[in-house]
């Protein structure tokens, strides 16, 4: 709905925000109306170049023509039902998605979050049936991140983050280990650790790419031991690393992975594959959703998918991000251009990231940033390299601002 036929004037809906919404966001001095594409457009039509694509959701472009028309046909037909009655869009969805990943099970949720419980509860219960009943400990990534959920949370790796203040005691059974570091993990698992859980790239970590022998060392001794590898890909799935899941740049293959942001193209959505093995863990009762597995977001999620396959956009993820990263580095202050596919980090030296966030903002560009230091980009993956191109231009000149160069 648009502010004109809300019947509310621009401060009247600030206003209504402020008096009735509970205030956790930082808001952005504009109203976002419409979306298309690489742009998002104020109350007054101004386009805004959109590098964080809804925190790597609209990877197919914002209001992708063939996800909002599933959409729309699966709305005519049935929007909602509980998950006892089979569904088309559901199955068909997870036929698509197990067979394009190479996984054997899926459970559909609503949330990254929600996702990374389910996979932490899997985990859990696998270990407690098959070894016994302290066999629950898993060991998670330090500056990892998981989810705002008290499980997804407990695994966050970030004890000081402001994400945990005032939320303690967290759930028990977690221990980290430093990311990238094989030994650090070894080290941290005991004779009741059954898994251990990583991204492939630490997002709200800095940007930091796991490395192969890393990756490869973690799967090697969880099959030595007899542990789970869990690999959360909420950010890094479907397209956005430059392949269609992150794991496959290492050539292993986990035991759950964990998925969300661009597998709906906008709508909730998220799910959990296993193995076959590791799935049999739930059985009737043991988990449920509500809205896991709706029929409109499995209808919006088939669709989005089919464009980032049928398209070949981690194809250019890959060469847009390469070309993307080589580009920052040209940037004044730079210390660090760090990332995978269309997933980009720039740490700076001394220059205040919050800053060059805003001045990008005020020269209508939207990014983020972490900590005192580091900008983010995650663009849709239809991003060329003009789009690129300018980012980098608005970029500079938002550094420039801030040094005062």
């Amino acid at each position: 709905m648009k502010l004109k036929e809300a019947k509310m004037t621009a401060l009247e809906l600030k206003e209504t925000v402020s008096k009735y919404m509970i205030d956790t966001y930082e808001r952005f001095d504009f109203i976002a109306e419409t979306a298309k594409d690489m742009y998002l457009y104020d109350e007054n039509g101004t386009g805004y170049l959109d590098f964080y694509a809804g925190i790597a959701v609209n990877s197919a472009g914002s209001c992708n023509e063939k996800v909002v028309a599933a959409i729309k046909e699966q709305a005519e037909d049935i929007i909602h039902t509980f998950n006892y009655p089979y569904t088309i869009p559901q199955a068909r969805l997870a036929k698509l998605i197990c067979e394009t990943i190479g996984m054997d099970k899926i459970f559909f949720q609503s949330t990254g979050t929600e996702a990374n419980e389910a996979m932490i509860k899997m985990a859990r219960k696998y270990g407690i049936e098959k070894y016994g009943p302290e066999h629950y400990h898993i060991v998670t990534a330090r500056m990892g991140f998981h989810g705002r959920t008290y499980g997804a949370l407990s695994a966050t790796g970030q004890p000081d983050n402001a994400c945990q203040t005032g939320l303690k005691p967290m759930l028990p059974g977690f221990s980290y280990a430093d990311y990238n570091n094989l030994s650090s993990f070894q080290n941290a698992c005991n004779d009741n650790t059954i898994a251990i859980m990583i991204e492939p790239l630490q997002g709200e970590g800095g940007v930091h790419p796991a490395t192969k022998k890393f990756m490869q060392g973690l799967r090697k001794f969880c099959d030595e031991k007899g542990m789970l590898l869990l690999l959360d890909e909420v950010q890094t799935g479907w397209c956005r690393t430059g392949e269609v899941m992150g794991f496959m740049h290492y050539g292993i293959k986990p035991d759950i992975i964990s998925m969300a942001k661009a597998m709906g193209g906008g709508m909730p959505i998220a799910a959990i594959c296993a193995t076959d093995e590791v799935a049999r863990a739930f059985s009737l009762g043991s988990h449920g959703t509500t809205y896991g597995g709706n029929p409109v977001c499995c209808a919006a999620s088939y669709a989005q998918i089919r464009e980032l396959l049928d398209r070949d956009l981690a194809k250019n993820a890959k060469i847009i991000g390469a070309y993307f990263m080589e580009q920052l580095t040209k940037l004044p202050k730079v210390k660090e251009v760090r990332g995978m596919g269309l997933l980009v980090g720039v740490e700076f030296d001394g220059v205040n990231a919050a800053a060059v966030k805003h001045a990008c903002l005020d020269r209508k560009l939207l990014i983020t940033a972490i900590g005192s230091s580091i900008i983010r980009m995650i663009p849709p993956l239809i991003a060329t390299k003009e789009d690129c191109d300018k980012a980098v231009e608005i970029i500079e000149e938002a550094v420039c601002e801030v040094v005062k160069l």
